[in-house]
């Protein structure tokens, strides 16, 4: 399947809405292969690339 997945982020799992390879880094716009997933936030329904792009996007959040 190619293309970007449309993904439900939950508790320690995600539920694919819309089948796909990949889903987009909410900080960085990087893709992210579905297989290779492992950071995001429920409350923000976002992916992220990694535990840097966290720290990003929550230093961002306190900022607000």
């Amino acid at each position: 399947m190619a293309g970007e997945a449309e993904v439900k982020f939950l508790d320690g799992d995600f539920r694919i809405v819309r089948p796909g390879a990949f889903v987009r880094c909410a900080v960085t716009g990087v893709p992210i292969p579905l297989e290779e997933l492992k950071y995001w936030s429920v409350d923000l329904q976002e992916a992220y690339s990694s535990p840097e792009a966290v720290l990003q996007r929550l230093q961002n959040e306190q900022a607000r």
